[in-house]
């Protein structure tokens, strides 16, 4: 397992971190999601790919970029 941190755009609101986390959630291998407004970010731990995080954030409409070296 492994944990990294994405910044994501497009958030305003407690709607918009509930739908980051639901997206990331329902991606396979990922076994925590934790989505901040202030600041707009993602915690994710586990298998999935950032890959694959990074395309279900898009396809809610938010933009997301690896934070993580």
């Amino acid at each position: 397992m492994h944990t990294l941190t994405l910044t994501i755009d497009g958030m305003s609101c407690a709607h918009c971190v509930r739908a980051a986390t639901d997206a990331l959630r329902a991606v396979p291998g990922v076994a925590e999601a934790r989505v901040s407004l202030h600041p707009p970010q993602a915690v994710v731990t586990g298998t999935a790919t950032e890959e694959a995080l990074i395309a279900a954030l898009a396809e809610e409409g938010y933009p997301a970029a690896s934070q993580t070296p």
